[in-house]
């Protein structure tokens, strides 16, 4: 019997990190649910973790070797059996009413997409960062730009039969897959929005992808030749110098600024200045400063409740 929503779920080697997000995924309220973990060939215990949990809801497919997000992603699309599909990356948490909401604000709008709100969180589930989404009208304007949907993946659900029109994930790409699925969905229409946090992008030091940096400017570069669209390098220069401060990686950031600067981004002179001069920066107690006196304020203590069920 066809689900409501199939949730697909690549994972490797973090079976600490997806017990918790599996939890919250299959916590979700009104919902004819399945659920797709694609172990991209992990050496951890995750497959038999997954496979003991016994859960009918659950289907485990496995990679032999390692083969990347996209692909783990086409590979639970694959094996979906669902009217809509989800992506969660296997360190993230969902509010229990995320997919119906979602589901139901694409279906009254005659929408084949959606996302929402989505907030940082550190490993306490405590929010630092994030706000409220910007309208669908702002987020796809923005698309050519840089990826503007807030928490990437996690927070996406899509109709399947757009997802068959449009084409799988590209299994070529490994930092801009998401944003290549969005810039292909935008043109088939709006999406959806439910202004409400829905999802929690959870920060730790496997998340800093050091080793990465340069695919955040050249993949960029990549859609730009592909789609005809004006990327903006600048900000894919500071993503890159900010990815290299959460890492502490000074000196590396300074660089990322310095060339930011020369493609003509003055304002990142400030930033190379305060990068230097202050340990904090790049540390989640700075934004935990700076957002709860701005856009963390906006949300009621009761629409975060649900992080508080997690932690």
């Amino acid at each position: 019997m066809t689900a409501d929503v199939c949730v697909v779920i690549p994972t490797r080697n973090r079976r600490p990190l997806l017990s918790a997000t599996l939890s919250s995924v299959l916590a979700q309220r009104d919902v004819d649910l399945q659920v797709v973990v694609v172990d991209d060939a992990s050496t951890d215990d995750t497959a038999a973790w997954v496979e003991d949990m016994a859960d009918p809801r659950v289907t485990l497919v496995r990679h032999p070797t390692s083969r990347g997000d996209a692909a783990g992603r086409n590979t639970g699309i694959a094996a979906a059996d669902a009217t809509w599909v989800a992506f969660c990356d296997d360190d993230d948490l969902w509010a229990p009413s995320k997919l119906a909401l979602q589901i139901a604000a694409a279906t009254d709008t005659g929408r084949e997409w959606a996302y929402g709100a989505a907030v940082g969180v550190d490993g306490s589930l405590r929010p630092f960062s994030g706000g409220p989404p910007v309208s669908p009208q702002r987020l796809v304007s923005s698309l050519p730009r840089y990826n503007a949907v807030p928490a990437g993946a996690s927070n996406v659900v899509v109709r399947a039969a757009a997802l068959a029109e449009v084409g799988p994930f590209d299994e070529t790409l490994r930092q801009v897959m998401d944003w290549d699925m969005w810039l292909r969905l935008a043109r088939r229409g709006l999406p959806a929005c439910v202004p409400e946090p829905l999802v929690a992008y959870r920060h730790h030091v496997g998340n800093v992808a050091v080793a990465d940096l340069e695919l955040m400017i050249s993949e960029p570069d990549l859609l730009a030749r592909r789609y005809g669209i004006p990327v903006d390098r600048k900000a894919m220069l500071r993503r890159a110098a900010w990815t290299c401060l959460r890492a502490d990686h000074r000196i590396k950031a300074l660089r990322y600024y310095a060339r930011a600067v020369r493609a003509g981004d003055l304002t990142s002179v400030a930033r190379a200045g305060v990068a230097l001069l202050s340990p904090s920066v790049g540390r989640n107690e700075l934004f935990r400063l700076l957002e709860r006196r701005s856009r963390l304020g906006h949300w009621p203590d009761s629409s975060l409740a649900w992080l508080q069920e997690l932690a």
